[in-house]
C-alpha cells in the first residue's frame, strides 16, 4: 500500500470514529422516543462503521484505490441506505450519517452515472424514512424530501467536481509516465547516436592519419626492398614515428594533429613536401598566408591529406597540385593529371575515404566535390564557410 493511500484511509478512520462518538453522544442526550431507541441509534451508526470498516475501507482512496466487483458495490451500498433509513425513521437526527454515506456511496461506486443514480435513490429512501418518524405529516413529508434533496444536490455536485479532479489527475499521472518513458528512451538514443558519432569521428580521424601513415610506410617498404637507400630507410622511420604520434594523441582524446604547428599554408607546403619524397609524384602548393580558425584549419588538411592518398593510391600520376583560396569561403582544390575518375563516384561505397571527407567537411558546413579535371586527372574542391579573422598589422 503506498503512503499516499494510506494517509486517505487514516483521515477516513478518523472522521468516522469522531461520527461515531457524535452519534453516541446525541442517542443518549436526548430522551427515548421509545424503549430502546437510544440503543438502536448506537446499533446503527455502529453498523454503518462496520460496513465501512470491513467492506469499504478498501475503496476510500480517490487516487489508488481498487474498483469494486458490481455485487460488492451494490451490497456496500444496500447496507449503508438500508442502516441510515433505519436510523432516520427513528431519529431525525441520524441524517448526520450522510456526511459519511453519501461519499462512500461514490467511492464503492463503479462509474459516475451508478454514484448519481444511488445519491438519487438515496434521497428517496431517506425522505420516506423521515416520513415515517413524522408520522407521513404533509410538513414533515415536506421537510424529508427538501432535506434528502438538498443533500443529494449537494453530493451529487461535490462529486461530479472532485470526480473530475481525480481524473485530471489520472491523466496527469497518465501523460507524466509517459512523458517520463520518452524522456528515458530519447536518452537512450542520445546515447546511441553520441556512441555512433564518436564511432564515426574515430574513424574519420585513424582514416585521415594512422591508416595513411602506414600506407606510406608500406609503399616505401616497398621502395626499400628494392632500392634499399638511406633516404627511403629514413623516410620509413619518419613516417612509423608519426603514425606512432597520431596513435598515442588517439588514446588521450585528443585530434591528431589538430593544431599545425605554424600556419596553415605552411602545414599544407610540409604535406606536400613530404608527399612528394614518399612517392616521386611533384607537388606544388599553392597557399593564401591567412589565419582561419583552427577548426577548420584541421578540415581543410585532413581533405589535403586524402586527396594525396587518393592521388598515391587510385591516380596514377605524375604531378599533383594543392591550392588554397581564402575570400568571402576558405576553398582548397586538389588536382593530379592521372587516369581521372572513371566511373567512381562518392557514393559508390568502394571506400572510407571520400564519405568520410564528405562527412568531416558537412558538419562545419561546407561542401565536397570530386570530378575529372581537364585535360586529364581529377581535381577534388573543398569549400568552407569562412568568417576571417583580421590579422594584426
Amino acid at each position: 500500500m503506498s503512503s499516499t493511500m494510506h494517509r486517505e484511509q487514516l483521515g477516513w478512520d478518523l472522521a468516522s470514529g469522531a461520527l461515531f462518538i457524535v452519534i453516541v453522544l446525541i442517542a443518549f442526550s436526548e430522551p427515548p422516543r421509545f424503549p430502546g431507541s437510544q440503543w438502536m441509534m448506537v446499533a446503527v451508526a455502529a453498523g454503518i462503521l462496520a460496513v465501512y470498516a470491513f467492506g469499504a475501507r478498501r475503496y476510500v482512496s480517490i487516487h489508488e484505490g481498487p474498483c469494486p466487483s458490481r455485487r460488492t458495490s451494490v451490497l456496500l451500498q444496500f447496507c449503508l441506505i438500508a442502516l441510515l433509513a433505519i436510523g432516520t425513521s427513528i431519529a431525525p437526527n441520524m441524517l448526520l450519517l450522510q456526511t459519511i454515506v453519501l461519499p462512500l456511496i461514490w467511492m464503492t461506486s463503479r462509474s459516475t452515472r451508478q454514484s448519481v443514480l444511488v445519491t438519487l435513490a438515496n434521497a428517496i429512501v431517506l425522505g420516506l424514512a423521515y416520513s415515517i418518524w413524522g408520522g407521513f405529516r404533509p410538513e414533515q413529508v415536506l421537510a424529508g424530501f427538501l432535506t434528502s434533496g438538498l443533500s443529494a444536490a449537494f453530493s451529487i455536485a461535490l462529486g461530479l467536481w472532485i470526480s473530475r479532479i481525480a481524473e485530471w489527475g489520472t491523466e496527469r499521472h497518465r501523460l507524466l509516465s509517459e512523458l517520463t518513458e520518452a524522456q528515458t528512451s530519447l536518452k537512450a538514443a542520445s546515447r546511441e547516436a553520441g556512441a555512433t558519432a564518436e564511432r564515426s569521428r574515430l574513424a574519420r580521424e585513424v582514416h585521415d592519419t594512422i591508416a595513411q601513415s602506414l600506407t606510406s610506410i608500406v609503399m616505401l617498404a616497398e621502395r626499400a626492398r628494392r632500392d634499399g637507400s638511406a633516404d627511403t630507410i629514413a623516410l620509413i622511420e619518419e613516417s612509423a614515428r608519426d603514425a606512432l604520434r597520431e596513435a598515442r594523441a588517439l588514446v588521450v582524446v585528443e585530434s591528431p594533429a589538430s593544431t599545425p604547428s605554424g600556419s596553415l599554408a605552411q602545414a599544407l607546403h610540409r604535406l606536400g613536401e613530404r608527399f612528394q619524397r614518399e612517392t616521386g609524384v611533384s607537388v606544388s602548393v599553392d597557399a593564401h598566408e591567412r589565419t582561419v580558425p583552427r577548426d577548420l584549419q584541421v578540415v581543410l588538411l585532413r581533405c589535403a591529406q586524402e586527396g594525396l592518398a587518393n592521388v598515391r593510391k587510385h591516380a596514377a600520376a605524375s604531378a599533383a597540385s594543392v591550392v588554397l583560396e581564402i575570400d568571402e569561403d576558405a576553398t582548397l582544390t586538389v588536382r593530379d593529371n592521372g587516369r581521372g575518375l572513371g566511373d567512381a563516384t562518392i557514393d559508390d561505397g568502394r571506400g572510407f575515404g571520400l564519405s568520410g571527407m564528405r562527412d568531416r567537411v558537412a558538419l562545419v558546413g561546407g561542401t565536397l566535390g570530386v570530378t575529372d579535371a581537364a585535360p586529364n586527372g581529377t581535381a577534388l574542391t573543398v569549400r568552407l564557410p569562412l568568417i576571417i579573422e583580421k590579422v594584426s598589422k
